[in-house]
């Protein structure tokens, strides 16, 4: 406080809030922003939760809803641990394990070149099953229009007996 040559107090005016709709309005627009930003992040599914995939898989193609070739080929990738069977349109495939493709019961060398039969194939140490439609297997290619893929899968140590299977479906041109 200050005082004047008669010592009378001068009184200082303060600058007093009033009240401005505008900004008002602007805050609470933020506000709700911003509620919608963090509401939108929590509720999204991306990734691996969009895939619907069981977590056995780790990776397949073609995806469900997936437009294709007619000679593409279908691959399923598991985690470690699991083997499987795979059927497209109800068909059955037999299936070939990578291990047993040598008829002297041998390994084959590394890079060496090995004939794949025309039938699904199951690579034990990657646990990827596969199927190239080819001249000669049961679906030599796939006719246009949609199908489905089914593959019953179980872990090595639980046995066959205890599968479980996971169905989609793809197109093609």
């Amino acid at each position: 406080m200050t005082t004047t040559p008669g010592n009378e107090p001068i009184l200082k005016k303060s600058k007093s809030w009033s009240f401005d709709a505008q900004r008002l309005f602007t805050s609470v627009a933020i506000a709700i922003g911003i509620l919608f930003i963090i509401f939108g992040v929590r509720a999204s599914r991306t990734g691996r939760d969009e895939s619907g995939l069981p977590t056995a898989i780790e990776r397949m193609s073609p995806a469900n809803g997936d437009r294709v070739l007619r000679q593409s080929q279908i691959i399923v990738d598991f985690v470690e641990g699991y083997e499987a069977t795979l059927f497209i349109d109800g068909i059955e495939l037999p299936v070939t394990r990578l291990d047993e493709l040598t008829s002297s019961g041998q390994q084959a060398a590394p890079g060496a070149q090995v004939e794949l039969p025309a039938t699904a194939v199951f690579d034990p140490g990657n646990f990827v099953i596969s199927f190239q439609p080819q001249s000669g297997a049961m679906i030599e290619e796939f006719t246009q229009g949609e199908h489905e893929g089914k593959v019953n899968y179980w872990k090595i140590i639980d046995g066959r007996e205890k599968y479980r299977t996971y169905i989609w479906k793809f197109d093609t041109d």
